[in-house]
């Protein structure tokens, strides 16, 4: 791989978000070209492949990972399901990028350290690539909202189709693992250490068993504290806030950002109640999902680190571990904490 030029991947399944959003920003890609398409109905991969302008399908997984020709592997199969294949991907020896959440539980995605160390696995979080999270964390940085101490987040849908898999609770559905991990990334990703406490109040569907709603606190310490609330079941709604002591930062569409757009993010130093005298910032188009297949393909052909690898990951699920364990128990619960990932209370 020290010579290739790009990396050639293979898309593990048809599911809509590889097929709207992910595979065509990974072939926007200078550093990429996506050579395969696997389903386990070949016909439905020939259609996907053909409709996406993709050379080879596959009917099932075990070929698509078989194929000598195929480095790196996106795999946004149901959230069961992406530990076991990612697993089975990175014993072919393939590089994977794995949707959101890695796993069901830090206890699975545990699993993931059993994994050879020379091919890269990293969860698909297209949120930490986009210029508008790394312009309000450098904004959050350089004191202009003087001390940081609380993140604001909202993040809504109205889904109540038994057939669709946010639905099913034995296969990860529900708002926490669905969304939940996006207000989790951001508490993590603009205070740059990982929360030690959490508690939650969650409502769940008598009908699925998911939780449909859920509002959540997490103590990052030092008085800085994670508020959101999300769910399955309550209007389109997306928003995260920064505040300091100093000023507030809001990312205008923090998670669904318009591919190939601008964006903006508004700074407010609170002058007025009505927000009149802040400033908004607008940043050039990208896409937050080709941004990711950039830095995903620079770390598989060397000329770059993976920031956020197998230990970022589960620390993240350790969070989303507590939050369950909060709903259970109706306390505070710890957030056990994992191996050191650079993001350790300050």
């Amino acid at each position: 791989m020290s010579k290739a030029t790009k990396v050639r991947w293979g898309i593990l399944s048809t599911a809509d978000i590889g097929m709207t959003k992910v595979t065509p920003a990974i072939m926007k890609s200078e550093h990429c070209e996506v050579t395969a398409i696997c389903s386990r109905d070949l016909a439905r991969a020939r259609s996907a492949a053909d409709k996406l302008g993709i050379e080879k399908a596959y009917g099932t997984y075990e070929e698509m990972l078989a194929d000598p020709e195929i480095d790196a592997i996106y795999n946004p199969l149901p959230n069961h399901r992406h530990v076991e294949m990612t697993i089975a991907a990175n014993a072919a020896g393939k590089h994977v990028l794995c949707e959101k959440p890695i796993a069901l539980s830090a206890q699975e995605a545990k699993l993931l350290r059993g994994c050879r160390s020379d091919a890269l696995i990293m969860e698909g979080f297209m949120v930490r690539f986009h210029a508008q999270w790394l312009r309000a964390r450098e904004i959050a940085r350089s004191g202009e909202l003087g001390d940081v101490r609380a993140v604001r987040a909202v993040f809504s849908y109205f889904n109540d189709d038994p057939d669709n898999v946010r639905n099913m609770a034995e296969i990860g559905g529900g708002a926490i693992l669905d969304i939940g991990c996006y207000p989790v990334t951001g508490g993590r990703f603009f205070f740059e250490c990982e929360p030690e406490r959490v508690i939650a109040l969650i409502d769940r569907d008598p009908r699925f068993g998911t939780d449909r709603q859920a509002s959540v606190i997490a103590d990052f310490g030092k008085g800085r504290q994670l508020v959101f609330l999300v769910s399955t079941q309550l209007v389109n709604s997306q928003s995260i806030e920064i505040f300091g002591t100093k000023g507030r930062v809001e990312i205008v569409i923090p998670y669904n950002a318009p591919q190939d757009e601008a964006t903006a993010l508004i700074i407010d130093q609170g002058l007025t109640y009505d927000g009149y005298m802040s400033r908004r910032e607008i940043l050039a188009p990208s896409d937050q999902y080709t941004e990711m297949a950039n830095a995903f393909a620079l770390a598989v052909l060397g000329k770059a680190e993976c920031d956020y690898g197998i230990e970022d990951a589960i620390n993240s699920m350790h969070v989303l571990d507590a939050i369950f364990e909060s709903e259970r128990t109706g306390t505070w619960v710890q957030v056990e904490k994992g191996e050191r990932t650079g993001m350790e209370p300050i």
